[in-house]
């Protein structure tokens, strides 16, 4: 990559990286609103899940406007909707201008995944390397945000620190301007420009690039093929099994580890010797690991055959998740496999990512990622319910064995797609 495809590759990461930063920060505070707005549990549940609700079901027209205005206008509008939806927390003084701020959290932020994994997709030649590192920077959001609004809280004001969060998006909106978009030699002519050029017509009268239904249809028409169905199939599945081992994962860890670890890292007579929890930091880890998975799923889907390396990443999640809970007879084994775990997991997602630019063309791009993205956060939102079911009236046998299902499905899907 030269220095333009850089900077286009750190800045969509760093974005990246944010917007997951925002989207795991809001549980941790969520812990203060509770007795500072005076509500319940149920309200502002509800509040969130509405926030989190539009984050997913965004993306369709996310994808949408990204095909009509292009991708870094919506990037843009992203970090400038999030950072004023942060500025909005930290002032709210009440539970309905906190439920607004949320929401147009969600809002915003619905656009970036199909706006920045369509701007890499058609304006980086190395696809797989820029969706790696695109990974990377959203696994530091996911994994090092959270770490670090709660270490902000143990000595700031919840307000400052909302406010605070909200300066890292507007300093990248402004860097952000700053970023060239050049269309890469792979990309077609009709595809619209990133720039923000977004012409109504063309020589042959066509409205291609106007938000219409018919445009929409089309657009939809042109993905309705087996393959594209196939791929859909598999980022559902891959959605699925990831909210659904994700969501309990802590409390699961911390079950495990228990018997297998005696650490005494806090004195017992501390004040935080009831908030010290290993499994928490564990948890961490696992997540940080991903970044190496990221790396690797970008680098084999610029080396092999992307249904090939769909085929033999699901099926060793499978593997994985079968073997997770025999793991936990002795500290080296279930620390190997929960590692591996991370590290597998997010290693699909550049892959799949690939495979979704490889089966849309690019002047549908945007809507691609668009469906995609309803499928992971739509389909995935449910394995929270899958996750907590199980374990209720089964228990993490069960769960493991549901998810090595999950993948398996996936990993013959992907097979399918091969022969395809």
């Amino acid at each position: 990559m030269d220095t333009t495809d850089r900077r286009l590759v750190l800045f969509t990461a760093v974005s990246h990286g944010l917007v997951h930063t925002y989207e795991l920060s809001i549980p941790i505070l969520m812990t203060i609103w509770i007795a500072e707005f005076s509500t319940t549990a149920a309200i502002l549940g509800a509040i969130v899940t509405v926030g989190y609700g539009l984050f997913g079901v965004g993306a369709l027209p996310g994808g949408i406007l990204v095909d009509r205005y292009g991708s870094k206008p919506l990037i843009l509008a992203c970090l400038a909707g999030m950072a004023v939806a942060f500025l909005l927390i930290g002032l709210s003084r009440s539970v309905y201008t906190l439920a607004l701020a949320i929401a147009l959290w969600g809002g915003a932020a619905s656009v970036y995944h199909p706006a920045g994994l369509s701007l890499l997709s058609t304006r980086i030649e190395r696809t797989g390397v820029a969706l790696g590192y695109h990974g990377i920077g959203g696994n530091l959001g996911i994994a090092l945000g959270p770490l670090a609004t709660a270490l902000l809280l143990l000595r700031f004001d919840w307000r400052f620190v909302a406010v605070l969060l909200a300066i890292p998006a507007l300093a990248t909106l402004i860097l952000g301007f700053f970023v060239t978009v050049v269309p890469s030699p792979s990309s077609t002519t009709t595809a619209t420009t990133d720039g923000g050029d977004s012409s109504a017509s063309n020589a042959s009268g066509s409205t291609k690039g106007q938000i219409t239904l018919a445009n929409i249809v089309n657009d939809t028409r042109t993905l309705a093929t087996l393959s594209f169905a196939l791929v859909m199939v598999i980022v559902a599945m891959e959605g699925l099994y990831y909210r659904t081992f994700l969501t309990f994962l802590p409390d699961l860890l911390s079950d495990f580890l228990n018997p297998l670890v005696s650490v005494q890292l806090v004195d017992p007579a501390s004040p935080y010797a009831d908030e010290f929890d290993l499994a928490r930091y564990f948890y961490v880890a696992i997540l940080i690991f991903g970044v190496f998975g990221q790396y690797l799923g970008g680098y084999l889907a610029d080396r092999v055959p992307i249904e090939r390396a769909l085929t033999g990443v699901l099926g060793t999640l499978a593997l994985l998740a079968l073997l997770f809970v025999p793991a936990t007879a002795t500290t080296g084994t279930f620390v190997a496999v929960s590692l591996l775990l991370g590290i597998t997991l997010f290693m699909i997602q550049p892959i799949q990512q690939a495979a979704v630019a490889a089966y849309s063309p690019p002047e549908a791009r945007g809507l691609s990622f668009g469906y995609t993205y309803l499928a992971i956060f739509g389909v995935g939102a449910l394995g929270a319910g899958l996750a907590g079911t199980i374990l209720t009236y089964g228990n993490a046998q069960v769960l493991f064995i549901v998810l090595g299902l999950l993948a398996a499905i996936a990993a013959s899907v992907a097979f399918l797609l091969r022969r395809i």
